[in-house]
């Protein structure tokens, strides 16, 4: 929501960065959800390896989730100061994850149960899904696009980092790639080594992963082993989503535009981390995770709803980059050159189809239970933020207060001259950001 506020005229840099923020929030809010709810449905399909007749009932699973997010609330609480080496972990625990999986699942694999080059880059088959072919296909993009948001969450952590107008933009674009190559890396064997996929639809819990391990290791055992893999990577993602979901909610609210901003804006000087924030968002998804008592496709939902918001607070500040004909992109010190224009109008256009088609259900025919409530939660949140602006935003929230002094840039009329400006003195705000920053 910086982005907005910086890149928009003085008149609407406020109504573009608050719509930002909101989705920004929202998107980090529900993104963390998904990853933890989609690690509780691990952790209990882990059960039936071993007892196969076992099917977590809702309020379990439920269990369970809350479970998950007060252990990664715990560590971000008691472990902040240890983070930066929990990321470095996880860089080898994932990489050496995908060599030891794939070694095992290729080599446990019977020759004569491989699947065949064919089967693996030609065949297609939509037929369980209800909708032709063709928009199934579409559909099914839900997954994938949802496994790239996490690009756009290194945004969150912009003010703990050195060089960001470098470093930042860096970032994105190679965990785009490394989730490219480790993506195609691991899914081709995958493929190679598949079970019969009607035995994959029936898992329990919707989580083919465990039963595809077990029925390629051959045992309960083997299986479980491949998984806890798996479970740690997911212990790492869940950690680390509620990290970038806190820092956004606390900076969102250290700008007014959070009911009670007050107390979720402050930084526990104890722990050099937003407790409070950090509560909120987890608290926040805990009260989310009950929509599963209703529906059992509510991971469904949440991964919509991340992948929407997240992906329309990615769009708007290109959006009005490319309405203002892209001027104040010019000279940026990381620049997309000539294809900038050609790049940031194709994203654009795909993020207004996928608003549209990840509010879609998986399947059809549609009933309650199986219905994708995404719109729905989506709707509610749009809600909350619009009766907040009319009551609060509207005469009170004026953007982001520490963008001008921390850029040192300022707008200085509705044509988009950028000049600059005299560092002003630091806020309290601004004292706790750098103290965060110097600590971490």
């Amino acid at each position: 929501y910086y982005w907005s506020h910086l890149l928009s005229t003085p008149r609407y840099a406020p109504i573009a960065s608050w719509i930002t923020g909101w989705l920004g929030l929202v998107g980090n809010w529900t993104v963390t959800l998904s990853i933890n709810f989609s690690f509780a449905l691990l952790i209990l399909s882990a059960i039936s390896l071993w007892n196969e007749d076992f099917v977590a009932t809702a309020w379990q699973t439920v269990l369970c989730f809350w479970a998950v997010m007060l252990v990664c609330t715990a560590i971000n609480i008691w472990g902040n100061k240890w983070l930066d080496k929990l990321n470095t972990i996880c860089i080898y625990w994932t990489g050496a994850s995908v060599l030891i999986i794939l070694i095992t699942v290729l080599a446990k694999s019977p020759s004569s149960a491989k699947r065949s080059g064919k089967f693996v880059f030609s065949d297609y088959d939509a037929s369980a899904s209800g909708w032709s072919a063709g928009w199934a296909f579409f559909v099914g993009l839900l997954q994938a696009a949802y496994t790239l948001t996490g690009y756009g969450m290194v945004a969150a952590m912009c003010e703990e980092v050195q060089n960001p107008d470098r470093e930042v933009p860096k970032a994105m674009v190679l965990s785009v790639a490394a989730a490219a190559v480790t993506g195609v890396v691991y899914l081709i064997p995958i493929l190679f080594v598949l079970p019969d996929i009607s035995i994959l639809l029936a898992a329990p819990l919707g989580q083919p992963i465990p039963v595809l391990f077990k029925e390629v290791t051959g045992s309960a055992g083997g299986g479980f082993g491949l998984l806890f893999l798996i479970l740690g990577i997911a212990l790492f993602a869940g950690v680390g989503s509620l990290t970038a979901s806190c820092r956004c909610t606390w900076a969102f609210s250290r700008d007014g535009a959070i009911p009670f901003s007050r107390i979720w804006s402050k930084v526990n000087k104890r722990y050099d981390v937003p407790v409070n924030a950090l509560l909120l968002s987890a608290a926040v998804d805990c009260l989310l995770g009950l929509i599963y008592l209703g529906s059992s496709a509510a991971f469904n939902a949440f991964t919509g709803v991340a992948t929407i918001c997240l992906s329309v607070s990615y769009g708007i500040p290109i959006l009005v980059s490319l309405l203002r004909g892209r001027k104040l992109v010019r000279n940026a010190n990381f620049s997309l050159g000539p294809f900038g224009t050609v790049i940031n109008v194709i994203t654009v256009l795909w993020i207004a189809f996928a608003v549209v088609l990840f509010t879609m259900p998986t399947a059809i025919p549609v009933t309650p239970v199986t219905m994708n409530y995404a719109s729905v939660v989506f709707a509610g949140f749009t809600l909350i933020s619009a009766i907040w602006y009319a009551v609060w935003g509207r005469t009170n929230y004026r953007g982001p207060k520490v963008s001008v002094a921390n850029m040192g840039l300022a707008m200085d009329s509705d044509e988009g001259v950028v000049k600059k400006v005299e560092t002003v003195s630091p806020t309290p705000e601004e004292k706790e950001v750098s103290g965060i920053k110097e600590k971490q």
